[in-house]
């Protein structure tokens, strides 16, 4: 995960400062020195870490700062407020035309991930009740057209494109006006990317410009490659006036360094960040949010955010009310496990969690899709009735069911014991939650104590 030595690193640091009442001014620069090399570890551009450090230190050796009962919590903020600032203060939104449609061009070098990146920018759009159109604006990269058109017929785009023989400038013309005749309020124009910036690869570039006059110029760009994305930023910036980053691949085993120098050294903010492949996994860019994040205090918000536009409340409640209940099912379990993996990757939303990161316990969880597929494939080998009434489950049905699943009877066995103790547990909390009286919480209490390992496990770890 993106920022994860760095943010390591951070929370040794701050540990230190925290436990003391009072804090010197060389407590201060033996801090700001850790965090000066965590931050170019980290891939931060040179210039931007010694004026990052500069400005903490100028506050953080103030009187107020030193004074204080808190002074290791005080200057942990000025940081937090400082990185902020650093990644451009607050969310720089979307640009919206007074004259429909808003032109958005997506720019970048080949492989940086335009092409997914502007079908993944068109269903976001799609889900705000905009109407997008996408143009298939690269006719150099064999089959780019096609995998926009695959794209867009997957979250229910128009796609625009007209071939390989017409230019990208004439496309992006028709294309325009398409949009106009059609009542699309945006229009995502992917262009071809190269291998290098070069002359040839900005002229068609300035050309598209002149033709679309975009609201947007939006430069994409791959995070993992760190430095180098901040020089692909610069390049393009001088010549094309970008407004606004795109970072994909936020979620990959990176440093993280440009989505920390990219604002700071091309003015251009990060409007959105890409944390992983699938076709929703774009979100806006919340600097105050990732700088929460890179200190390890989670992101509530963002998490909340998530809940609130893929899980469907309605469902949560009826959930609520089987589980208090007791009536919780198989059914039931597969429906909890598409709502979970709505939210994304398990060790996203666990980042998003304040203290998450502390815990020794879960810092090294890997959640394998694999097994959460394998959990699935033997639910959905179970009979309807069998969902409805695991009880009934005996040895034989067992057999069947690790059969039709590609699965052995020893994970059936455990799935279906887990299952039971957690349908146990749930009845033991219901029955704790109907009473005041101490007996019912000392019996529930006592069950729980006696789950195997003192909690739930997940099956085939």
């Amino acid at each position: 995960m993106a920022f994860e030595g760095l943010t390591s690193r951070l929370q040794s640091v701050f540990s230190k400062l925290r436990g003391k009442g009072k804090v010197s001014e060389d407590d201060v620069n033996e801090a700001m020195r850790e965090v000066r090399l965590a931050l170019l570890e980290a891939d931060v551009n040179f210039k931007v870490v010694k004026e990052f450090i500069a400005k903490v230190k100028e506050k953080a050796i103030g009187s107020e700062v030193m004074d204080s009962f808190t002074p290791g919590m005080v200057i942990i903020d000025i940081v937090n407020k400082e990185l902020t600032e650093l990644m451009g203060g607050s969310q720089a939104k979307l640009a919206r035309s007074n004259k429909p449609p808003t032109v958005i061009m997506m720019a970048g070098l080949q492989g940086a991930g335009k092409t997914t990146t502007s079908a993944k920018l068109a269903k976001l759009l799609l889900k705000q009740n905009h109407r997008p159109l996408l143009v298939a604006g690269d006719i150099y990269r064999p089959a780019a057209i096609k995998q926009l058109q695959v794209l867009g017929e997957q979250i229910q785009v128009p796609v625009f494109a007209l071939g390989e023989g017409i230019s990208p400038v004439e496309i992006a013309r028709q294309a325009l006006q398409h949009a106009k005749d059609n009542g699309n309020d945006y229009l995502i124009v992917d262009t071809a990317g190269r291998l290098h910036v070069d002359e040839q690869l900005m002229e068609e570039l300035r050309q598209i410009h002149e033709v679309t006059k975009p609201d947007e110029v939006l430069l994409v760009v791959d995070a993992m490659t760190g430095q180098d994305a901040v020089n692909v930023a610069e390049s393009f910036h001088s010549q094309l006036e970008l407004t606004g980053v795109v970072l994909t691949k936020l979620d990959g085993d990176t440093r993280g360094g440009a989505a920390l120098s990219v604002k700071a050294v091309t003015g251009c903010p990060i409007k959105f960040a890409a944390l992983g492949e699938k076709i929703d996994a774009l979100e806006p860019f919340h600097p105050e949010r990732m700088a929460s994040r890179i200190l390890g205090m989670g992101d509530m918000l963002s998490l909340i955010e998530k809940a609130q536009s893929n899980i469907d409340a309605e469902k949560a409640k009826e959930m609520e009310r089987k589980m208090r209940n007791a009536e919780f099912t198989f059914d039931d379990f597969l429906e909890q496990m598409d709502q979970v993996k709505k939210l994304g990757p398990i060790d996203q939303i666990m980042d998003m969690i304040p203290g998450m990161g502390k815990v020794k316990q879960l810092k090294d969880v890997k959640v394998d899709e694999k097994q959460m597929g394998r959990v699935e494939a033997i639910v959905r080998s179970m009979t309807k009735e069998e969902k409805q009434n695991p009880d009934m489950i005996n040895h034989n049905r067992r057999k069947r069911i690790a059969l039709g699943s590609g699965t052995t009877l020893a994970d059936v066995n455990r799935l279906i014991k887990q299952f039971d103790e957690m349908r146990r547990m749930m009845k033991q909390f219901s029955d704790m939650m109907g009473g005041p009286k101490a007996g019912k919480m000392a019996k529930a209490m006592k069950g729980l104590k006696g789950l195997k390992g003192g909690g739930m496990k997940f099956p085939f770890r």
